[in-house]
């Protein structure tokens, strides 16, 4: 099996699918120290949604609660992990990263600076809302 591709900026090229199997192939193939992160990420989302839907399109994990409508992403750049809380605006307290989208808000996740606690809460906040569909 071939090692995929980093896109420009470090991101993993994933062919697109359902399930499990194309979430830990993207997490396998994040660079350096951010497979690690996506991999708690990931079992965190888990713990704070048991019923979570998964997906990878666009070379990004997509999560959500009913087929279709997902309420986080995530993308690698070189320096950081994006998560993307596509109803972000209604969390409290709203995540940290502007978006030019009314109500996406971002989280960029540094090496070695990673508040658990806060994003599981978001993450049980944003599974409550009506998800993005895409």
């Amino acid at each position: 099996m071939t090692e995929p591709k980093l896109l420009s900026g470090g991101n993993p090229q994933i062919p697109k699918g359902y399930g499990e199997a194309p979430i830990r192939a993207y997490i396998a193939a994040m660079p350096g120290w951010k497979s690690a992160v996506g991999a708690r990420i990931d079992a965190l989302i888990e713990a704070a949604v048991p019923e979570v839907q998964k997906a990878v399109k666009w070379n990004s994990p997509l999560y959500g609660v009913e087929t279709g409508c997902w309420f986080l992403g995530l993308h690698c750049f070189d320096r950081y992990i994006k998560v993307s809380f596509f109803r972000g605006a209604a969390l409290d307290p709203v995540p940290p990263g502007p978006s030019k989208q009314k109500e996406v808000r971002y989280l960029d996740i540094y090496e070695g600076a990673f508040d658990e606690r806060q994003f599981s809460d978001w993450v049980k906040q944003a599974a409550r809302l009506p998800g993005e569909k895409m």
